[in-house]
Formats: C-alpha cells, structure tokens, sequence
C-alpha cells in the first residue's frame, strides 16, 4: 500500500470556490491510481483554501507524471466553477510532484495536468506525455481562433459573442460605440477574454467599475457630460480634474504654456519614442537660419547646431489625410504638424519652429516663438493634439495592446503549459484604424528592439533622457534573466531550431500580428540561442515595461485638457495674427468631450487593485531550481533599478517613475 500526500490549492479571486464534487487520479510510469473523491468533513474547495487529502494506492506509481482532476456534480446543488491554483503531491518516498492549473473548470469536466518540470517537445519521450502535449494544444486551437478586426492591423482573438462597431450610415465615417478621443480601446478591451481563463478577476472587474461609476455621476449631476458648449475660461478646466492629484498633474497645469515644458515632455512624457535628431532640415519644412537663429544662443547658427547634433524633428507625417469625422454636432479639424526642438546648453528642449502641414505654402506659416502669445500657443497645442493620436494609435494601442494580443494568442495555441516559453510570458473609428495600419506598415523587428531604436533615433547621448536610462536598464535585466532561462533549456543551437512547437509560435506571430510582411523583419523562424533570446526579451518588455512606459502617466499628463487634447473644433491657422483667447477656446474640445476624454484615460491609467509587479511570479510554474533562482536574481536587479530611480527622482522638480519597476506589471492587465 502506497500513500499519497495531496493538496488542492483554490483560487483567492472571488467565486473561485465551488461546492461540486472533485476527484483525483494520479498517473505514474509504474502504475495509476483509482478514481478518489477528495472529500472531508466540512467544507471542500472554497474560495483561497488549500486542502489536504491521502490518496491510497496498491503499489508504487513511480515517478509520477499526470494527474486528472474529474468535476462531477454534487448532489442536488446546481453547478458552479472552480478556480484551481495547483494541486502538490507528496509520493511515498518524500518527493513533492507541483502540477500547475491556474485555470477555471467551469463545467462537469475532467482535467489533465502533467507535473511541472518545463520540456521541450524533444524531451518528453513517454508516449502518454506526446499525446498529453499535443491534445493540449489541439483543444486550444480548436477553443481559440484569430479574428480580423481591421484589415491591415493584428488579428485578435475570436469571440463569437462580439460584434465590433457598426456604422449608423455608411456614408459617414461616425460608429456606434464611439468614445471621443479613445474610439477603439474599450471595445477591444471587451474582446481579450474569451473564456473563464482569460477574463479579468472579479477584483479588476469590480474596481474597473467602482473608479469609474462615482466620477461619471459627478460629471453627470453637474450637467458637465450633457454641455457641448466651449469652456468660457482655461481656470474652468480645473473643475474636472480629479480629486486625487499628483505633483506631475499639479506640474503640468501650472507648466504647460512653458517651451521647455512642452519640450521636456518629449523626453519624458507618456510619448518618449517619436523624437529624431535632424541632421538636415527636410525640404518639406523650409525653415532658415534668419528664423531660428534668435532662438539658438549667440554665435552659432542653424548649420552650426545641426552639425553638433543639438536639433531635433518631430515629425507627424503618419496622420496626415486622415478624415475626421463630427462630434457633438460639430465637424471637427486634424493636422499633421512639423516641430523642431533645440538642445540648449542650459539643457533644455525647446520648440523653436512649427509647421502645421506637410505641405509648405503661403497658407501655411512656420510659426515661431516670437509670434504673438495665442499663435504660439495655438501652433504648440496643435502639435499637442497629434501627440495625443499618436500616443493612442500607435506607441499604446497598437504597440503595446495589439501586439501583445497577438504574441499572446500564439502563445496559448501554438505552447503548451509544460513549454518552457510557456510559464516565462476625433479621428473616430475609421481614422484611428487608418492610423494605426498605417504605423504597423512601418513597424520593424529592429525598432522594437529597444537599444537599437535609441540608436536609429540619433538618441542615444541626449542628456535628461530619464526614458531611456530607465527602460535601458529595465531591458537589460529582463535580458539577463531571459538568457539563464533560455540556455537552461536550449543548451545549443539545434534545440532551438528543432523545437517545432517554438518554430510555430513564430511563425504564427509572422503571420497574424505582422501579416506576413517580410519587410518588417520579423522572424519566421529561429535558428539560433542568441535569436531566441532578443525575441523573447522583445515579447516580454512590450507586454510590461513598454506599456507601462505610455500608459501610467496618461491621466496626469491628460487631466489639464489643453496639454492633450482630442479634438479641435478650427481649422489650423493659415496665417498669423488672428488667434485671441476666444478663439483659441473655441478650437479646444468642448466640455463634453473633455469630461468623458477624461473618464476613460482615469479609469485605464488607475493602478489594478491585483497588481502583480514585474518579476514577481505568484503563480508557480517553474519547479526547477536553476529557473527560481534566476527569479530571485532578477528581482533583486530590479530592485536596484528601484532605488536608483528613487534617489535620482528626489532631485528632479518632475520626476520621472514610470518604470520604477515597482509600478510596471508583469503584464498588460487594463
């Protein structure tokens, strides 16, 4: 007689536990167990319990390899879920086999776990374990499938009970469901759970709505959310900002007008990747010396500062011919603007010329910062305004969400759980999409592999680049601790070319995210230890740090409303002079569309009340020794990083903590 030591942890979410029947078989390379209903007196399974059993045995099962969880019904009681964490075996002889869940069981179902220890395809040899492995896979491809959203963008997970957006009139580019200045991110949200596995905790879920629900009411009862009228004054404005200030959304109110403001926020802000050093100025942007040159200190020029690298462009070229589309009964404007910044010696950032269109002419001045107070700062919130799609469309909708959907999807259809990379991982609709499958025709491996894009960016040395020293040294941790796991199982090159499930994750990635554009540079397959490395570390700062770089930061640059703005009511200026206090009030977005613009970015930029920070791994997937202490190796680079972020930060009057580590989650959750 062999006995068996047994624990059943249940999830702490709420409603995790279930009062249906649970039984256990237990399968060994000698033997398998009997059918056992785990049951005690009192309670079973509820709701953060780890229960213990003895499941008896005839013989020895030997090592023990599978283990089936079978839902039965109990009684009368109606069915309900289950949310099993793991199930921890003790065998006779003291060893302790952990098998990983962290599933739902929704039904009357029988579930197989295999036990932990992370495999390749080339090292499981049982046969029971090759049929395991590749039924695991063929039930989810058979569970989840890709969906066109918008062709030309990432395809994302199919769920049969969603219907995207539907036009009200073909002929005009308005949908249901549009939010003014977030059209897409809600409803792609909706869509990220396709069953009980992938759906937000009730936790999420109800503080989601919690946040949410008493601001809006406010906004409601005091008649905010019903005014399409403009703001009478820009002190108006601050009757929305929310209750919970913070010492960056103080700044920013009291700061935005200021050049070195706006150009601190290309550095530093929610935005800090579309920035390029110009070593010649573009034709399409005819900015001279005779304008500039107030604005660049004495003795120099414009070629001078060019040549020593202090010039900078923002160029927004990607939105221009954009439609627009009416908000609030009102057509709205759109324009994609040039901006040239200056490196100063005292260190600072500044604007120094403002182009309007991509197409010069004599109805489009440069502007500059000697032009009367509101054309400047008409011509800044302009750029301000395509910063605000940009922002959304591509560096955080598309860059992080999409593509993170995309490396997501592969992953649970092509990886099984016991696979190594497994347990490591106003312009409305219609214009918004437009945008953002115009960036993903731009998207390329090598940009996505951050040392190089500060490098292709001529970014590399620009001092008070607290973005890049953060994300630089949160890449390198994350690379170092890929590489251990990595070269833990892949000791060499043919392990990784011979991994055919790894090989179909790729290739899949290749084909649904990036839909098999071969100028994007993205890998079909991988042949070699190094590549496998610089991709997986990709996959795994875009879906935390990267999203965490242009996401936290969203309310407290956004609450002042003139500083990011989602619409504009004018046209562009097409000649200088006019602009007054009035005007510049009436292009701003109306008070509805800012309270409701605010509502949406408060509740996505909120911390998760089941905040889980990087590197931090509640759930036990890797049992093996070398793998968990590359976890704690990691946590400890990271905690470093931490404190150097902090101790640089009590020097700065804004200071910089979006990839405090402590803030970025180990993955995309909101």
């Amino acid at each position: 007689m062999a006995a068996y030591k047994v624990k059943v942890a249940t999830g702490t979410d709420l409603l995790s536990g279930t009062m249906d029947s649970i039984s256990l078989t237990i399968v060994g390379t000698q033997g398998e167990s009997h059918k056992q209903l785990l049951n005690h007196f009192g309670r079973d399974f509820a709701t953060g319990a780890v229960d213990e059993y003895t499941v008896r045995c005839q013989q020895d099962l030997g090592e023990l390899i599978i283990i089936r969880l079978h839902k039965e019904r109990y009684s009368f009681l109606p069915k309900n879920s289950w949310y099993c964490n793991y199930v921890q075996i003790c065998a006779p002889d003291g060893r302790i086999y952990h098998f990983p869940a962290y599933r739902w069981m929704d039904g009357y179902e029988t579930l197989a776990l295999r036990e932990a220890t992370g495999k390749t395809r080339a090292e499981d040899t049982l046969p029971i374990l090759l049929e395991h492995r590749q039924e695991e896979i063929r039930a989810k491809q058979d569970f989840y499938h890709w969906r066109v959203f918008v062709p030309g963008l990432p395809n994302y997970v199919h769920i049969p009970s969603y219907r995207p957006p539907v036009r009200r009139n073909p002929n005009r580019p308005e949908w249901n469901g549009y939010i003014p200045g977030f059209p897409i991110l809600i409803n792609i949200k909706a869509t990220k759970f396709l069953d009980s596995n992938l759906r937000f905790s009730f936790i999420k879920t109800a503080s989601f709505f919690f946040r949410l629900g008493p601001m809006a009411l406010g906004f409601k009862l005091r008649g905010l959310v019903d005014c399409k009228q403009s703001w009478k004054r820009l002190k108006d404005i601050k009757k929305i900002f929310p209750a919970h200030k913070s010492i960056i959304s103080e700044y920013v109110a009291e700061h935005w007008t200021e050049d070195s403001f706006f150009g601190y926020q290309y550095l530093n802000g929610i935005n800090p990747g579309l920035l390029r050093r110009c070593t010649q100025i573009p034709d399409k942007f005819p900015v001279t010396n005779d304008m500039v040159a107030p604005f660049l200190g004495e003795g120099t020029c414009l070629q001078a500062e060019l040549e020593k690298g202090n010039i900078y462009l923002a160029d927004y070229r990607i939105l221009d011919g954009i439609p627009t589309i009416e908000l609030n009964g009102r057509k709205q404007h759109h324009c994609a603007p040039l901006c040239l910044l200056h490196f100063g010696p005292e260190g600072n950032m500044m604007p120094i010329a403002i182009q309007l269109s991509q197409t010069p002419g004599p109805d489009c001045p440069i502007f500059l910062p000697s032009d009367s107070e509101w054309d400047w700062l008409l011509a800044k919130t302009w750029v301000r305004y395509a910063e605000f799609y940009c922002h959304e469309a591509i560096s955080h909708l598309l860059e992080t969400h999409l593509i993170a959907e995309a490396f997501c999807l592969a992953m649970m259809r092509q990886l099984p759980m016991c696979h190594p990379l497994y347990k490591g991982m106003s312009l409305g609709l219609q214009g918004f999409a437009e945008v953002m499958v115009r960036a993903l025709s731009e998207t390329t491996y090598d940009s996505l592999y951050l040392p190089n894009d500060f490098v292709e960016r001529g970014v590399q040395d620009l001092p008070g680049y607290y973005y890049r020293d953060d994300s630089l040294a949160v890449w390198d941790a994350l690379e170092r601790y890929v590489t251990e796991i990595i070269t833990y199982y892949y000791p060499c090159d043919a392990a990784v070319a011979g991994d055919p499930e790894l090989q179909s994750w790729v290739q899949e990635i290749f084909k649904e995210c990036l839909l098999g554009r071969e100028s994007s540079g993205f890998p079909q397959c991988l042949q070699t230890v190094p590549e496998l490395i610089r991709y997986v570390t990709i996959v795994i700062y875009t879906c935390s740090a990267k999203h965490a770089a242009v996401n936290t930061g969203q309310l407290e640059y956004t609450a002042w409303m003139p500083n990011f703005p989602s619409s504009m009511r004018n046209p562009p200026m097409q000649a200088k002079g006019l602009t007054t206090l009035e005007s510049y009030m009436d292009t701003l977005p109306d008070v509805k569309t800012t309270c409701i613009t605010l509502l949406v970015l408060w509740t996505l930029s909120r911390e998760p009340d089941d905040k889980r920070p990087l590197g931090h791994f509640p759930d036990i997937h890797f049992v093996e020794d070398a793998p968990r202490r590359s976890m704690d190796t990691l946590r400890r680079r990271l905690a470093q990083i931490s404190h150097n972020i902090r101790q640089r930060n009590k020097c700065l009057p804004v200071p910089y903590y979006y990839l405090d580590p402590v803030l970025i989650e180990n993955s995309i959750s909101i």
